[in-house]
């Protein structure tokens, strides 16, 4: 049998999961928590890492973001219920203590003035390790001595020439763990039945033979050399780096250099955030140009629909293997052809590595459909550039919602009043109620989209 390199060894940094050869631990990796655009300055933002709650807060001080475990130690209220003070502390909402960026104590209201509670380490609160990459906070929730000497995980191929990247990117919370999610980016013989009618089509279809080429405690890559649409774009490069990223990457000559570049953040056990970045080189610069005059949050609404292809399968598709047990995956599955032979590889590092972020835990009772189908809590409330479209579009239905109601209300009043020569004014103001009524329905149609998505995926849609 050939023996597959490894990626082992391959930089002076030390590479995610610890040092035990046998085994690769969770915690010492570096995670992406958010977007930094989407991040508040003014106030803290909760967020949960493998099952650790922490809060995210912008430290004026030091003009850097910090993260705390979310608790304070005086009675463990959440400190992201709290509020970034006057002079620039996080301040917890139920007795006032100030912390600083480091996590120490710097006040107690309570105590007399020259009180000392505060200098004591029963006083500080325990601060992780973060990093700005690619537009990202990573945070690092292992021992903070690795944090500075592990690798983070990013793609190099943008972090060398940033400028020639036209990118788009996404996030949402999953309702499934972030290997099902992992599992289901690196096949790609699902995507024209899956994601047909939105980035993909069955009459692409055909047989995927996918090759493992390196492989590895820290990951693996592999090759497609057809490639996707039958051969017509060229061959794809696939890269998965331990525990949370993976990228294809496809060059054409219809539409240049395109990644596929997926993180998988777990949460908590059947729950995790993806954060997906879609970077283009293209060869002409008009499909460039329509990009960036896109609005981010339009081009959400689109991306959100793609990740409901999957939603509900999945989430129920994890609970069936989770009833044989996923070491026994080769039981459960049945994989007959190389189309699954990167999903075969992400299982076989699952059960050689003992990777597992939640131990001994089960996951959560199934969801409802319409829970499953959820933008609001999962993607809206926490992206600024949806969260501000929201508002807009709410303002600007009431405006036409009271316009509307006014051209009606004095439509009868004009025609009265002029009699006879009220033909064309009441006709105009007849046309207008009716554009702006048919503008409200429009504007109201998209508002849901904000909300919920479409029960009936577009693959099912029969036409």
């Amino acid at each position: 049998m050939e023996t597959i390199p490894t990626l082992e060894n391959t930089t002076a940094e030390m590479l995610a999961g610890g040092n035990d050869r046998d085994r690769f631990d969770w915690q010492e990796a570096w995670y992406p928590v958010h977007y930094v655009a989407d991040l508040d300055k003014s106030q803290p933002t909760p967020f949960t890492l493998l099952g650790r709650d922490i809060v995210i807060w912008w430290d004026k001080n030091a003009s850097s973001w910090r993260v705390f475990d979310d608790k304070c130690p005086h009675r463990l209220a959440r400190l992201s219920e709290g509020r970034v003070a006057e002079d620039g502390l996080l301040e917890c909402p139920y007795h006032g203590w100030a912390f600083a960026g480091n996590g120490n104590c710097d006040r107690i209201p309570q105590q007399v003035a020259d009180g000392k509670a505060q200098t004591s380490k029963r006083a500080c609160v325990a601060s992780l390790p973060t990093i700005e990459k690619q537009g990202m906070l990573f945070v690092y929730p292992g021992k903070p001595e690795n944090a500075a000497l592990t690798k983070v995980p990013i793609v190099e191929a943008i972090e060398e020439n940033p400028d020639e990247w036209i990118c788009i990117n996404t996030f949402r919370d999953l309702p499934y763990d972030a290997l099902t999610l992992l599992e289901n980016v690196l096949d790609a013989s699902h995507v024209p039945y899956t994601h047909h009618r939105t980035v993909g089509n069955r009459n692409y279809a055909s047989p995927v033979e996918l090759e493992v080429t390196e492989s590895g405690k820290n990951g693996f890559k592999g090759v497609w050399q057809e490639g996707p649409r039958k051969g017509t774009l060229g061959r794809q490069d696939t890269t998965f780096v331990a525990p949370n990223l993976m990228w294809h990457d496809l060059t054409s000559k219809q539409f240049g250099r395109t990644l596929t570049v997926v993180y998988a953040t777990p949460i908590r056990k059947g729950e995790c955030r993806l954060f997906a970045i879609f970077p283009f080189k293209f060869a002409s610069k008009l499909p460039g140009l329509f990009i960036k005059l896109t609005p981010r949050w339009y081009s959400h609404l689109g991306q959100n629909r793609v990740l409901e292809d999957d939603q509900i399968f999945l989430h129920h598709q994890e609970r069936y293997l989770e009833e044989v047990g996923s070491e026994n995956f080769t039981k459960a599955f049945y994989l007959p052809t190389k189309a699954d032979s990167f999903v075969f590889e992400l299982r076989q590092w699952v059960n050689q590595y003992s990777v597992d972020p939640f131990p001994n835990t089960s996951l959560p009772p199934a969801l409802s459909r319409d829970r499953l189908l959820d933008r609001y809590h999962s993607h809206t409330t926490k992206c600024k550039s949806c969260r501000t479209a929201l508002a807009n579009i709410q303002k600007v239905r009431l405006g036409l919602g009271v316009g509307v109601a006014f051209a009606w209300t004095i439509t009868p009043i004009i025609a009265v009043l002029l009699n006879q020569k009220a033909i064309l004014p009441t006709a105009l103001l007849t046309g207008l109620s009716l554009s702006l009524g048919a503008v409200w329905l429009y504007l109201g149609k998209l508002e849901k989209r904000f909300y919920q998505g479409e029960n009936i995926p577009p693959r099912n849609i029969l036409k």
